[in-house]
């Protein structure tokens, strides 16, 4: 699903306007943004949550040369599902 189709869906859910929709999407996405950025997590109960892992400075290689280069540490975003959401994508246990 790319955004154009989830804020067709996300209008259809709610009654709304597409552009309502759209809106909402963005202004998910900045505050979900502004809030990495901060170093804080979102979490939402059942469906997951996004937080901000550091990644060690590490050795790597160049693929097309096979040369060593020097990867520097850096700050990634990440997501961790919940339990709501893993059981809905699993579907139920038996």
């Amino acid at each position: 699903m790319n955004r154009k189709e989830l804020i067709d869906a996300l209008a259809d859910k709610t009654g709304s306007s597409k552009a309502d929709a759209d809106r909402n999407i963005s202004a998910l996405i900045e505050i979900v943004t502004s809030t990495l950025k901060k170093g804080d997590n979102v979490a939402l109960v059942g469906f997951g949550t996004f937080e901000v892992r550091k990644r060690a400075a590490r050795a790597g290689r160049n693929p097309s040369t096979g040369e060593a280069i020097k990867i520097k540490a850096a700050k990634v975003p990440a997501f961790k599902a919940g339990a709501t959401l893993k059981t809905a994508v699993n579907g139920a246990k038996k």
